[in-house]
């Protein structure tokens, strides 16, 4: 459950960028990813996560272009797809990063539901790197369809909303599905 609260701030822009506009739809990701990430901070037992402090930097950045006359003004021709391309893009960035740096940001939230022996077990290891890669995919979907639509805007909207919902609902299935797929196949059920 953790890693689906992690996604509050991209459905916090997501609804209120369909509502409103883009900049507040921004602002709102920023408020919402600087609340969870303090929450990390102050809660003993807790600690700051990968995708956590890439949020707030990505939707407080953004939002602090958009203010300043950015996004909505410059970027894209001031598309709503365009704000949509680079927040997903920044989502994938850090998803990328999280692997690069040889923490896959999966790992985090699932030591939180394991005992700490399994932390350090190559196969644990293994499947979140195998987890965070599908919710790459999943990004990367967005992004693509984000760049489709931006390009061809006589595509109706709800090409993006299908791309979007088929991604991240696999990627929440193959989240579920995997661990225990892996646990089955290894005969440690």
């Amino acid at each position: 459950m953790g890693i689906l609260l992690a996604f509050a701030p991209f459905i916090a822009f997501a609804v209120l960028d369909r509502l409103v506009g883009p900049v507040e739809g921004l602002i709102a990701g920023a408020l919402v990813s600087a609340t969870m990430l303090l929450r990390d901070w102050m809660s003993p037992g807790r600690t700051p996560k990968i995708l956590e402090i890439g949020t707030v930097l990505l939707f407080g950045g953004l939002a602090l272009y958009a203010v300043a006359g950015g996004p909505t003004q410059s970027v894209m021709g001031g598309s709503v797809m365009g704000v949509r391309l680079l927040v997903d893009a920044g989502l994938l960035l850090i998803v990328l990063t999280s692997i690069a740096l040889r923490r896959p940001f999966t790992l985090q939230y699932a030591r939180e539901q394991v005992a700490h022996e399994f932390w350090d077990d190559p196969r644990f290891i293994h499947t979140n790197y195998v987890i965070t890669g599908v919710w790459a995919l999943a990004f990367l979907v967005l992004v693509i369809a984000d760049l489709i639509l931006l390009y061809r805007p006589d595509l109706p909207p709800r090409f993006g909303i299908v791309a979007t919902v088929l991604a991240l609902v696999g990627a929440i299935k193959f989240t579920s599905w995997y661990p225990e797929h892996r646990r089955s196949a290894a005969g440690t059920v």
